[in-house]
Order: C-alpha cells, then sequence, then structure tokens
C-alpha cells in the first residue's frame, strides 16, 4: 500500500495525575523506508537500550522491504513476478506463509482484496504515479491476467506459480502492516512493553501505553483536509490501519480517480473517502481496510465476522469536500 497521511499525536507526561509512575523514558527514531517514512517509538525504564533496540525495529522494516519490494529489481518478490508464469519458483519460506495470507484474505473478500493487481495498477498509471484512464480494450486485456486464481502455491515444496503470462504480484496493499507486525514482534522479544510502530501512516500499532497513560492516542486524517484530524482513536495492543483514496490520485475530465482499484472490475473505487480498520493485526487490518474499500459499509459484517476485527470506520462523501463516518 502507498504511504497515507495520518496524523499522530502523542502526549508523554513526566509523571501520571493521580499515582507515581517507575520512571520510564522513551527513544524515537524515524527512517525512509518502504516507500514511506517508518518510525519506531519505544519507552522502558532502560535509556541505555532503547537506541538499538530501535533501530533494529528500523532495519527490519529495510529487511521486509528488501523481500516484498516490486520496485527493487533485485528482490525475491520481482524475480517471482519475472519468472513464475514459466515454471514453479522456490521462494523463501517467509514469502510462501505471506502469500498463503493474501490468498486466504483474497478468498473471504471475494477477491475484493487482491494480490494480483499489480498490471491493473500499471494499466491506470499508479506505479509511477503518473495518472492515465485506459480503453475499454486494454482494460479486458489486463483483466485477463488478474485474479488470485491464477497462482499457484505449494506450501510443501515452496514454490510459487502463475497459470498464465502477464500475472504479476503487488503486495502494496498488505506489506506494510505485515512489516509492522514483525516489528512488533521484534519489540516483544527484545522485552518492550510500550511502543508505537508507525509505517506510513496507513499502518500503526501501539504495544502497551505510553508512561502516564492507559492508551496510545493516534488521530486519523480528515480525508478532505490533511491539516485537520477527524477522529482520535486509542491503541493498546492492537493495530490501526487506514486506506484512503486521498494518497495518490489523478483528475481527468472532471473525474478523480483514486489508486485503490476493485480487481474485479479493474475501475477505482467511487463512493469511499477512507477506511481505518482498528485489529488486532496489522497484517489483517492492511487487507481488510482495502477490502472494506471495495466492498462498502453495507457487506462490512461479514468481512468484520471473518477477522475478527472489533472495528471499521468509513469515511464517506458528503456534499462538497465535506464527508460522514459510518462505523462498523
Amino acid at each position: 500500500m502507498a504511504a497515507h497521511a495520518l496524523s499522530l499525536w502523542l502526549a508523554v507526561p513526566a509523571h501520571a495525575a493521580t499515582a507515581p509512575v517507575p520512571p520510564v523514558v522513551c527513544h524515537e527514531e524515524s527512517r525512509e523506508t518502504m516507500g514511506c517514512t517508518g518510525t519506531v517509538r519505544a519507552c522502558g525504564p532502560d535509556a541505555g537500550v532503547l537506541p538499538a533496540v530501535v533501530g533494529a525495529a528500523l532495519d527490519e522494516l529495510d529487511r521486509i522491504d528488501r523481500l516484498l519490494s516490486h520496485y527493487r529489481r533485485d528482490s525475491p518478490l520481482s524475480r517471482l513476478n519475472r519468472e513464475a508464469a514459466a515454471g514453479p519458483v522456490a521462494v523463501e519460506p517467509e514469502l510462501v506463509d505471506l502469500l498463503s495470507e493474501c490468498l486466504r484474505w483474497s478468498r473471504e473478500s471475494d477477491g475484493a482484496f487482491d494480490v494480483t493487481v499489480g498490471p491493473l495498477m500499471k494499466a491506470w498509471g499508479f506505479f509511477r504515479d503518473e495518472g492515465r484512464v485506459p480503453g475499454d480494450p486494454e482494460l479486458t486485456r489486463v483483466l485477463e491476467s488478474v485474479g488470485y486464481r491464477h497462482v499457484v502455491l505449494d506450501r510443501q515444496a515452496g514454490t510459487v506459480s502463475f497459470d498464465r503470462p502477464g500475472v504479476e504480484l503487488d503486495l502494496g496493499g498488505i506489506g506494510k502492516g505485515y512489516a509492522v507486525d514483525r516489528v512488533v514482534e521484534l519489540l516483544r522479544r527484545r522485552g518492550i512493553a510500550s511502543a508505537l510502530v508507525n509505517l506510513g501512516g496507513s499502518s500503526v500499532y501501539g504495544i502497551g501505553a505510553p508512561p502516564g497513560r492507559s492508551a496510545w492516542e493516534v488521530g486519523i486524517q480528515d480525508p478532505t483536509d490533511p491539516a485537520k484530524t477527524a477522529v482520535t482513536v486509542t491503541l493498546r495492543d492492537r493495530a490501526l490501519s487506514v486506506s484512503g483514496g486521498y494518497a495518490r490520485f489523478f483528475e481527468q475530465d472532471g473525474v478523480t480517480y483514486a489508486h485503490i482499484l476493485d480487481p474485479r472490475s479493474g475501475r477505482p473505487v467511487q463512493g469511499v473517502l477512507s477506511v481505518a480498520v482498528l485489529s488486532g493485526r496489522a497484517t489483517d487490518g492492511d487487507a481488510l481496510d482495502n477490502a472494506l474499500f471495495v466492498q462498502g459499509p453495507e457487506r462490512a459484517g461479514r468481512y468484520l465476522g471473518v477477522s475478527g476485527s472489533p472495528e471499521a470506520l468509513f469515511f464517506l462523501p458528503r456534499g462538497e469536500r465535506g464527508w460522514r463516518l459510518v462505523r462498523r
């Protein structure tokens, strides 16, 4: 998924107002990675260990980028896209596991989330951000190579193949959430009980709570005004995933086309500004916010039940540059 704007604000008081709090310090660093800004803020009683832990967390984001980026020609995913139509390609067990999750989400969402959306992203000019409207004949041709059923995954052999030429995987709809979950696992292994991981604004996870607070507070951007916060949510051992059409779009002949595509029709979704999902895992939330963006609030109940996610927030257009909020 491409980077999304997210208003992130924290208050970390030196002491709690009602009760003493053990001395805790926080260390925060940011790095450009996965095509966006990744920020890790970790808190704990030992200031000496925090910089190394945060650095390791940011290194983990870089590692995931090297594994999953389809912009890097030397990444395992790019090699898979080049070779899998010719026959089974052996891939890392980690990538096999993630692709298995992607195919599960594709099935459970009836194809509203689909990792084979790569050819469509290129047809609409979103791959290189040039923006273009493909003609109907081109779109019909591209759709022949789109669909998760074209991906043949053999978990026992550790291989992936495509059943036709032109298929191309794009993990932008789930990769950032997966990276955030991996960082959360790393931080917990290092004994960190309080941290906030924010990757590009579209995938955020709060471990525990900041000093003196009961949870991390995160503001979701107003989908029509990046200077404003629409809604504030709390994160305590859960993830926030945001999918917004405002992140990447272009206008042509008075029509706005956003980068979130319905893989089944091959066209950008209309009638939704953004979707935010609160879930136990950022990987699930990342897949789900895309699926819900495509399916809309009327069909949300089914998919929230499948995922076990407690809440989804739909920001829908209302009037001139206005919006209304629907919670599910």
